[in-house]
């Protein structure tokens, strides 16, 4: 796609392409708010990375872009059509880029349902809107902060179910709407209430790259792309290409990524000890770790996983403690997971691990 600047050539901002990334490895995580000053190259990052995912296999004809291998996702149509008898059919499809209009309203968004027509009619019609649009693709709402707050709790809880379910009066439709969420803001705008704000699974805030070599391969990398679009991402297309396969191959593997009680409550200690509210942020840290141990090709988590995924749940989170109004930076937020750790042994036998229990059992055996 030559008119897409390349999400590879994207310079610096490593917490934002990361932050991206383990979203579009696993949706489920829930999204990121991206934080930052005009010209960080926020949307440019969002439409660069829909342009490298892989295709996705969809049934054929479907308007809502199903999962053939998702049975119990399905809209309420393909549930009537394989219901009936009817071959689903499949194909290949790129990933839609959807972009939310700030005046959108809840219609637009989750779709609607035609009540005359079905009284006069006995017809079902549902006209769909932009979760439908997006199913399995990224949305992305620029200015989210200026969007009406209902319309964020929509969007928000869509994203966390993973359906969209309309109903009025007394007729229902539902449809799949999982996706990968991106909304972007200027803090100097204003910024979003505390709980939608924390509804948000991950957030990064940037800004403008101070270093001058950098500041100076970013003008010499948009003036060759505005040059030459089609040349230029020929240029980068092989890194494309290998972040593309990174991200399939890595999907594969998320839900395979194992991980310990030990890990659990290395995540538990460090949210409680930074006087987190809720428990989201435990649940986020877990999925985004997990989903950087599979972008790497492991199969079970680290403390560096943690503190990379803790690094991009908590700065939007934290309220007191002893990070307040300072930034997180990984070596802290790792040093505290280690501390903890070392405190918590201390005062309790570790837990065995499956070898251990394993070999113990042998003993036994042969005894």
């Amino acid at each position: 796609m030559p008119s897409i600047y390349p999400f590879t050539a994207i310079v610096g901002q490593e917490r934002m392409r990361r932050a991206l990334i383990l979203n579009a490895i696993d949706p489920r995580i829930g999204g990121v708010l991206i934080r930052g000053e005009r010209g960080t190259a926020k949307s440019t990052a969002a439409r660069a990375l829909a342009a490298l995912l892989p295709k996705v296999r969809v049934v054929k004809d479907c308007r809502f872009g199903c999962d053939p291998d998702q049975p119990a996702s399905w809209c309420t149509e393909c549930r009537e059509r394989a219901a009936s008898g009817q071959p689903l059919p499949v194909e290949m499809k790129p990933i839609p880029f959807v972009n939310l209009p700030v005046s959108a309203t809840e219609d637009r968004v989750v779709g609607t349902l035609d009540i005359e027509q079905a009284i006069q009619k006995g017809e079902r019609h549902f006209e769909p809107g932009v979760l439908a649009a997006a199913n399995r693709g990224l949305l992305y709402i620029d200015e989210v902060n200026l969007l009406d707050d209902h319309v964020v709790d929509v969007l928000l809880d869509s994203a966390a179910m993973g359906m969209n379910i309309v109903e009025r009066e007394g007729i229902s439709f539902s449809h799949p709407a999982r996706f990968i969420l991106v909304g972007t803001m200027n803090p100097e705008e204003g910024d979003l209430r505390p709980q939608l704000l924390d509804r948000f699974a991950l957030s990064v805030d940037i800004t403008g790259i101070r270093d001058a070599r950098e500041r100076v391969a970013i003008i010499e990398n948009n003036l060759a792309f505005e040059a030459d679009p089609e040349g230029f991402y020929k240029t980068w297309q092989p890194h494309e290409e290998k972040l593309s396969r990174i991200i399939e191959h890595a999907r594969t593997l998320v839900d395979k990524i194992t991980y310990t009680r030990r890990d659990l409550l290395s995540i538990a200690a460090l949210t409680a000890s930074l006087n987190v509210d809720g428990h989201r942020a435990d649940l986020v840290i877990l999925k985004a770790a997990r989903a950087h141990a599979a972008y790497e090709g492991r199969m079970a988590i680290t403390d560096r996983d943690i503190a990379l995924a803790a690094e991009l749940a908590l700065p939007h989170r934290i309220k007191h403690g002893p990070f307040h109004q300072t930034e997180i930076t990984r070596e802290q937020l790792q040093e505290r997971i280690e501390q903890l750790q070392g405190s918590s042994s201390e005062g309790e036998p570790s837990e065995p691990t499956e070898k251990e229990v394993s070999d113990e059992a042998q003993k036994k055996n042969h005894n």
